[in-house]
């Protein structure tokens, strides 16, 4: 379920204006209700936010500079400051975000083009918490306005890097998907992730059973406001796809951090998977 959802993710901001029935909403609800801390252990907490009971000052202060149309729900997240903080929002939004898909809603992330300001307001941001992004839900439109269009060809949305400047071996050289057995469906899964202007920055070190993650920060890409730094916001989705991708194929494992000590450059480490045997 949760690899088809992965495969048939895409970043939807047109929206039919229908309705998402109780059910879905109630579902949606209680899977954002249940989802409340990420593999550093940082604090999360979930709201769906319904427009069509707030007042047009309030979504007007929610505001999407016009990269939105047509969607009446938006679910919003805050997590607590600390180490891992946006690698763990980034991990259990993007768990929201494929079971919306999996209930048959279309999302997209939102990490730079919102008013935070009302949305704070709407999950009663605490000093102490971050909100790193937003995500649009409910029924996709038939046909994309022109500002989704330009948006998805600027930013290359429907193109993905190659696996060989991705996923690498414990000499560094590219990973072949032979080598890389049963995981190769989950690192696929990682290939096909979304990050903040399709950047995608996590590479992937293979050493035998363990699954090394480190970001490979874009050069002269800002990709921040404030405090939030979206390329660590991308590392969690990577990581919540392999792990899911993982589980469904009957893999279990565990998140370890303790850095191998590689050279790998300006490659930051981020975590690591332990495959369970």
């Amino acid at each position: 379920m949760i690899i088809t959802a992965i495969q048939k993710r895409y970043s939807c901001r047109t929206f039919n204006p229908k309705s998402i029935e109780r059910e879905k909403v109630e579902a949606l609800e209680n899977i954002l209700q249940g989802n409340t801390q990420g593999p550093f252990g940082a604090k999360l907490r979930f709201r769906l936010v319904d427009f069509k009971v707030m007042s047009k000052e309030e979504i007007r202060a929610c505001g999407t500079y016009g990269v939105i149309r047509g969607a009446s729900h938006f679910i919003v997240g805050a997590v607590h400051k600390g180490a891992g903080a946006l690698e763990d929002f980034g991990y259990g939004m993007e768990r929201n975000i494929l079971q919306a898909q999996a209930l048959g809603l279309c999302t997209c992330w939102l990490g730079g083009t919102f008013r935070r300001t009302g949305f704070s307001d709407r999950i009663g941001l605490r000093d102490n918490e971050l909100l790193p992004a937003v995500a649009p839900v409910g029924y996709g439109a038939d046909k994309r306005s022109f500002a989704d269009r330009v948006i998805r060809f600027g930013a290359g949305s429907d193109k993905r890097k190659p696996w060989e400047v991705l996923f690498f071996d414990r000499e560094f050289h590219a990973l072949k998907k032979e080598a890389a057995g049963p995981y190769a469906l989950p690192l696929e899964c990682i290939r096909l992730g979304p990050s903040a202007s399709n950047k995608q920055p996590w590479r992937i070190v293979q050493e035998e059973h363990l699954f090394h993650f480190y970001l490979e920060q874009t050069p002269g890409y800002a990709g921040s406001n404030g405090e939030v730094k979206l390329q660590h916001v991308d590392m969690g989705i990577a990581m919540s796809h392999f792990e899911l991708a993982s589980r469904e194929l009957g893999m279990e494992g565990r998140w370890m951090f303790a850095d191998p000590g590689m050279q790998t450059g300006s490659w930051e480490y981020v975590a690591t998977w332990t495959a369970v045997s």
